[in-house]
């Protein structure tokens, strides 16, 4: 696994996300905290404008008066000199959800994105998202794979994420839309990657590039590939079902974390247990 950082990561599976933004606002501490909103994933415009409005306003109702939305689509290129001064000083970049392409193509290779990359290697900032804001945050992300076609050769699909970490596969709307068998297949492929399924209103902190804790009333999934002892991934034919033996599965809660770097999972110490909400 990769480095320590200094940033946390916020990742959200879906769905009702009050718990979120509360989260976030009792993390920051401040309510002079400057926020960032950015709403690319919406696919149409006029939605991701009322969408990031409303994202803004829920700070403002919670006392956070330094919320800010920031538009990059179509119409609005990332790298203007405001967006990167804003990028500099922001304490928090929340990512809302839609499609997870749609930020990889407005965000990978802008010198936005590689600000918020330096900035979370190097200061306490935290970057946050919900369903696409949540898988988009590792370097490798999940776009394609439905129900059992997932686990055909060719029907699971990856490319590259914002790289806030690295050998993560981040899934959402995991339980609800059963999509076990697209992670399983992923970490399977790359098995030097850890998979990390959030079900909705459930997510994680991740501590360190390293620590995943849990928060929300739901179950985090792990799928860990480190042990396998076969695959047939490299030889079956494209549309033909996959074989793997010995996969290990998780199953995390609030109150328990897991440590991507030793594969291990252990309970949350009761005085450093503060994420349940």
């Amino acid at each position: 696994m990769e480095e320590e950082v200094k940033g946390r990561l916020i990742a959200l599976g879906g769905g009702d996300d009050d718990g979120l933004i509360k989260l976030i606002k009792s993390e920051i501490c401040s309510l002079q905290s400057h926020i960032e909103v950015i709403a690319t994933a919406t696919p149409q415009a006029a939605d991701g404008v009322n969408s990031g409005n409303a994202y803004k306003e829920a700070f403002e109702e919670l006392g956070c008066g330094n919320a800010h939305f920031m538009r990059i689509d179509e119409e609005h290129e990332a790298d203007t000199p405001d967006n990167i001064a804003r990028i500099r000083k922001a304490d928090v970049i929340f990512f809302t959800g839609g499609d997870q392409l749609r930020l990889a193509r407005f965000l990978n290779g802008t010198q936005v994105l590689k600000e918020m990359q330096r900035r979370f290697r190097e200061e306490d900032i935290i970057i946050s998202g919900t369903s696409a804001g949540a898988a988009v945050m590792s370097d490798r992300m999940i776009y394609n794979g439905y129900g059992h076609y997932s686990l055909l050769r060719g029907e699971m699909k990856t490319t590259h994420g914002f790289g806030f970490i690295s050998k993560v596969y981040i899934d959402t709307h995991f339980a609800e839309r059963g999509r076990f068998g697209r992670l399983a297949h992923a970490v399977a492929h790359d098995r030097d990657y850890v998979g990390v399924g959030l079900s909705e209103e459930t997510g994680i902190i991740i501590k360190n590039g390293d620590q995943v804790e849990v928060f929300g009333p739901g179950v985090v999934t792990i799928i860990d590939a480190s042990d396998v002892r076969f695959s047939n991934i490299s030889e079956v034919p494209e549309n033909e079902p996959i074989a793997v033996q010995n996969l290990k599965m998780h199953l995390l809660v609030h109150g328990y974390r897991y440590c991507l770097r030793e594969h291990l999972f252990q309970p949350v110490p009761q005085e450093q247990s503060n994420v349940g909400v």
